[in-house]
């Protein structure tokens, strides 16, 4: 008894400083000399100021910026507190938001059906993509708010657009955060 009690003590020490303390150091020193960017959250910085994440979903309020998909996350795109909202399809207070976020966006007067990925959140609440067609949806309001010509804006949108990875796996999307950073660039 006394003897097995020792091996199991042995072989916990020895698998939480192999797996607990080793192992993730070596995977994390093999992504930073390997893949740095993408170990460190790929970081999207101006001027030296670290201003967002490329795979972290970001609020966008204003009507001069592409909207992201809405968020449950914590109190909104609260990435220490990544999750949805839980909420049935049938739960009255998920469907009197979605129905006040389409009333909402059919106000931009485009005629079109709203995409349905702008007035839904992704199980994570932080997905920082959007479909093609939600982008697209939202160029009439951006054009107007920013006095631009929609063909600019759609121009700056069709050169956003991600294709499926490697040809086969996900579908198109558009970085939302990186659309609004070329928008202001559009505009300088």
């Amino acid at each position: 008894m006394k003897r097995s009690l020792i091996i199991s003590i042995r072989f916990t020490l020895i698998t939480t400083l192999l797996l607990g303390i080793i192992y993730p150091l070596v995977v994390t020193a093999f992504a930073h000399l390997t893949m740095r960017d993408k170990a460190d959250g790929q970081l999207i910085s101006r001027n030296g100021q670290v201003i967002g994440s490329k795979i972290i979903g970001q609020n966008f309020s204003s009507d001069k910026y592409f909207h992201s998909r809405p968020s449950a996350a914590g109190n909104g795109y609260d990435a220490a507190s990544s999750g949805g909202s839980n909420l049935a399809a049938s739960n009255q207070k998920l469907v009197s938001r979605i129905q006040g976020d389409v009333a909402k966006y059919q106000q931009d007067g485009n005629g079109q059906p709203v995409p349905i990925d702008l007035v839904t959140a992704s199980g994570s609440g932080l997905d920082p993509d959007i479909t093609p067609a939600a982008a697209l949806f939202q160029i009439r309001r951006v054009a107007q708010t920013r006095h631009l010509t929609e063909d600019k804006v759609r121009n700056l949108v069709t050169a956003n657009i991600q294709p499926r990875q490697f040809g086969v796996f996900g579908e198109p999307r558009v970085n939302v955060l990186e659309l609004n950073l070329a928008l202001d660039q559009l505009q300088k």
